[in-house]
């Protein structure tokens, strides 16, 4: 399996600290862990925190030859404000680096020879610049479509959602998300399932998995619809939950795993990072169990 992200790198700024962060990396970071591959396209700036972004994915083992290095943005942050159930808020500030990567031969290579999943979503389409570079990686044949949606503030429009659902061969939403696309696409009597299998035929999407925090997870496929619920964990902060079902998500999908395995494995491993501080485990003692889980050796 050969999976490419693209989009942010961020820091995320808690009032006590800071953590490198944004759903791409934090994608790619779980994969990497879990099978040794993985490519993040992204931007930083030649700032303090750019420096130190690109340092701690070195450490971490992963490739940072496909970040670039904005002279004139600054890195990307996030300011998180985490309510009593460690659900956290996100006020992102805009004009950073990550909204200025640029297409290149090197990226193009990458994405043409050395991919066959590509995870995007809708936050670094929020700038012309990203937006173009992103979308034009969109319909190769030869690659799956992993699309986390990841609405953000205000930064998104119906243009880059459609875009997006187009392009998607399977989908991450969580259940805010799939009330938006109702609102905003299908816009019929809300239920779940229903909105799901409309978006599915609409878009030509041959997956769609909905989350719902504490209460697990549907993912609807080829007119079923498999359900998990978690089981409890004590939440220290649910910063990055999303990424890591994702992770999961793509890997079990991918490997072509039975969706009700897929859906508990993905579920679990959440779990286990709503019990860390911040999105990315300080060590790789959590990645052993799923490993075997899905057959990684």
């Amino acid at each position: 399996m050969k999976i490419t992200s693209i989009g942010e790198v961020l820091f995320d700024l808690f009032p006590t600290h800071k953590k490198l962060g944004g759903a791409p990396l934090n994608f790619i970071f779980h994969i990497h862990k879990l099978i040794g591959e993985g490519n993040i396209i992204s931007r930083v700036g030649k700032d303090v925190l750019g420096t130190k972004a690109i340092d701690e994915i070195k450490f971490a083992g992963l490739n940072t030859d496909y970040i670039q290095i904005d002279r004139i943005h600054p890195t990307g942050v996030a300011n998180v404000i985490l309510d009593e159930q460690g659900n956290p808020e996100f006020e992102i500030d805009s004009d950073r680096a990550f909204d200025f990567i640029e297409l290149n031969n090197d990226i193009k290579y990458l994405v043409s020879n050395e991919t066959n999943c590509l995870y995007f979503g809708t936050l670094s389409q929020r700038s012309e610049t990203s937006r173009n570079s992103i979308q034009s990686l969109f319909n190769n044949p030869d690659i799956k479509y992993f699309c986390d949606l990841n609405l953000r503030n205000d930064f998104y429009d119906e243009e880059i959602i459609s875009a997006s659902l187009n392009t998607a061969d399977f989908l991450k939403v969580n259940y805010k998300e799939m009330n938006l696309l109702n609102d905003l696409i299908t816009q019929i009597d809300y239920n779940t399932e229903k909105v799901a299998y409309e978006l599915m035929e609409q878009f030509n999407i041959s997956m769609i998995a909905v989350t719902r925090g504490k209460d697990g997870s549907t993912i609807f496929e080829n007119g079923k619809r498999y359900d998990y619920t978690s089981i409890d964990v004590k939440v220290k902060d649910t910063t990055g939950a999303g990424d890591a079902f994702a992770a999961m998500l793509c890997l079990g999908y991918l490997q072509g795993l039975e969706l009700n395995r897929i859906n508990k494995l993905a579920n679990d491993f959440a779990g286990e990072i709503c019990m860390i501080d911040g999105a990315l485990p300080k060590n790789d003692r959590i990645y052993d169990n799923f490993r075997d889980l899905l057959g990684i050796y």
